[in-house]
């Protein structure tokens, strides 16, 4: 069994693909991981930026959350009609680029693929800082454990669509469990329980700045929409009818996400919870609900496991994205090419590599990777929902006047919204951000450019001059050996003119070069060519321009004999010339390169 079989198991045919779908329940899984384990982050950054006004503030966190619920009914709302009108999956791209043009389609995916990346990078370090909560002896090994979740997860993803579902539905739901039964409990002590006393400050610069204070509260607590468009992205990967079901499970996240938001929230309000740097706003909710126990460390593992497995939201949705625009030209062909398990491996290890570098960037750290998250969903959210306005008006297929009024306002909501993280989270990282997107853009437009050029340029066209006006072999000799003599025989077999060359850089073993040659060169003339600078490549390019020259009409192949020796490591010990020989002719025009291969045994 090789390496790769053993990580990633066998190869799965085509033919099955159908069955490597998943039902909703599955879906639910991996494609609502990532947002409802928002949960996890998105009231405590709502405290976070109230804090900045003091306690007196603290009483938005409830309102500002309620806020964001409506939001995520009035995006998923949105989006329910995004899978039926398109279900073949894409979600904000297809929608942007088919009803507002190529540029906003391009700006709506390149904002998701590189939110799709910070998702990976703010829902393993959020997982690892659960896990750091509840054993702070760990704190130290925050980047090595958040890489070590990374790996794990790409390795899983690579096994294929279905086992991942497989392995990642227990966890999603122990987690979907624990935090009901969190709410559950804190309602039942809601009348139990003391609530600590806060004094609340007047007359200080929270006060003046109130306003500004609970605008990035509310961008904050925006990091719990991100994840809500997987499902329209990832509709080919359910099972038939793939629009119904994807419909049912995009609805099952809102409500589930939409009960945890309001619940964590009220109760964290209610207890006076503070958010700190050694403890999460969860962490000290379930501590002050179930003290430390069975249920506690429960809900912070499954907490930290929810958290970390919400990156194969990204790692489900990541390649789907980048395949589509790939088939457009949009992104390297790579792309589109599905691997050994029917899963767009490529964009899988490219996901894993970008999201391993903002983590030894940011060091792991949660706070400093939110302000980077939002920009790049919402503006995906915007322009989906300004495509369907469209899409309806185009159309005026049945309902398309409570699609406008359903998509009008999801356009005008995520757009308001859009601007207040722009605007909130500038200072903060957001501007990373708002100049990746643009940049993007303008790579996939260069892309595209040369994908065209390159059709152009490969377009068959029929001319009477179908043939080379002469054919010329040149065979790069170091010697009289087997593998030379090969090389003559399959040189001879091309074409009569054939010519051996040599390179002196000792003129004692090019004499008995010459020895040997007039005896077994059959018939093929040798050129010895000077190289005062002991340099192998420069006097044969100079040679091969010659020729060149010689038949501005013709074509030239360079015959390269070569041994291939019977040990992998046999060949660290032999000089690669040959490849650095075809390297440099791979850009000569007119210039073929080919070796023959010859054989060792031992």
């Amino acid at each position: 069994m090789s390496i790769k079989s053993f990580l990633i198991g066998s190869p799965i045919e085509t033919v099955k693909e159908q069955h490597e779908r998943l039902n909703k329940t599955m879906g639910l899984a991996v494609f609502s991981s990532d947002a409802l384990s928002s949960v996890a982050y998105g009231p405590e950054e709502i405290l976070l930026a109230l804090m900045l006004g003091g306690t007196a503030l603290l009483h938005f966190s409830v309102p500002i959350a309620i806020g964001i619920v409506v939001l995520i009914a009035i995006v998923a709302t949105s989006y329910f009609q995004t899978v039926h009108a398109y279900p073949s999956g894409g979600g904000a791209y297809i929608v942007a680029k088919e009803n507002l043009g190529t540029y906003p389609g391009l700006v709506a995916g390149s904002a998701l693929l590189i939110d799709y990346v910070l998702t990976v990078a703010v829902s393993i370090s959020s997982g690892i800082a659960a896990l750091t909560s509840a054993f702070p002896a760990t704190r130290p090994y925050t980047v090595t454990m958040c890489l070590i979740a990374i790996v794990l997860i790409m390795l899983i993803n690579l096994r294929g669509v279905r086992e991942a579902g497989t392995i990642f539905s227990i966890p999603v739901y122990i987690f979907i469990g624990s935090i009901l039964v969190l709410i559950a409990a804190s309602s039942t002590k809601y009348l139990s329980l003391p609530r600590p006393y806060f004094e609340h400050m007047h007359g200080t610069a929270g006060s003046v700045f109130s306003l500004f204070i609970i605008l990035r509260a509310f961008a904050s607590g925006c990091a719990t929409l991100t994840g809500i468009e997987a499902v329209s992205n990832g509709v080919k990967a359910f099972r038939q009818p793939e629009a119904k079901n994807a419909g049912i499970t995009l609805t099952w996240m809102a409500v589930i996400l939409g009960i945890m938001t309001i619940g964590i929230a009220f109760f964290a309000d209610h207890y006076h919870i503070l958010p700190n740097n050694n403890e999460t706003v969860l962490s000290q909710l379930a501590k002050t609900v179930f003290s430390k126990g069975p249920i506690y460390y429960t809900i912070q593992f499954s907490t930290t496991l929810i958290l970390i497995l919400a990156a194969n939201t990204s790692f489900a949705d990541f390649p789907r994205l980048s395949s589509i625009m790939s088939l457009d030209r949009f992104l390297p062909r790579q792309l589109s090419n599905r691997g050994d398990k029917l899963v767009f491996s490529n964009g899988i290890l490219i996901l894993g590599v970008l999201s391993i570098l903002l983590i030894v960037i940011f060091r792991g750290d949660t706070h400093s990777l939110i302000p980077l998250y939002a920009v790049g969903v919402f503006t995906a959210f915007t322009l989906s929902q300004a495509g369907m306005v469209k899409h309806w008006l185009a159309g005026k297929e049945e309902g398309w006047l409570k699609g406008i009024i359903i998509n009008g306002i999801g356009t005008a909501t995520t757009a308001v919204v859009l601007l207040i993280i722009a605007v909130e989270k500038f200072t903060h990282g957001a501007w990373i951000v708002l100049i990746a997107i643009p940049g993007l853009v303008y790579l996939t437009t260069r892309m595209h450019a040369h994908y065209l050029a390159v059709a152009e340029q490969l377009t068959v066209c029929l001319t009477k001059d179908d043939t080379f006006k002469h054919h010329s072999v040149v065979i790069p000799v170091s010697g009289v050996q087997m593998a030379v003599l090969n090389a003559i025989k399959y040189g001879k077999a091309l074409s009569d003119d054939v010519a051996a060359v040599y390179i002196c850089l000792d003129p004692v073993e090019t004499e008995k070069v010459r020895a040997k040659w007039d005896k077994q060169c059959m018939g093929i003339p040798l050129v010895v060519l000077e190289s005062p600078y002991r340099s192998i490549i420069e006097p044969l390019v100079d040679y091969i321009e010659e020729v060149r020259s010689e038949f501005p009409e013709g074509v030239i192949t360079v015959v390269l004999p070569e041994f291939v020796p019977s040990r992998w490591w046999h060949h660290l010990l032999h000089n690669q010339t040959a490849l650095l020989i075809k390297s440099i002719l791979l850009f000569k025009k007119g210039v073929v390169s080919t070796s023959v291969p010859f054989h060792l045994t031992k």
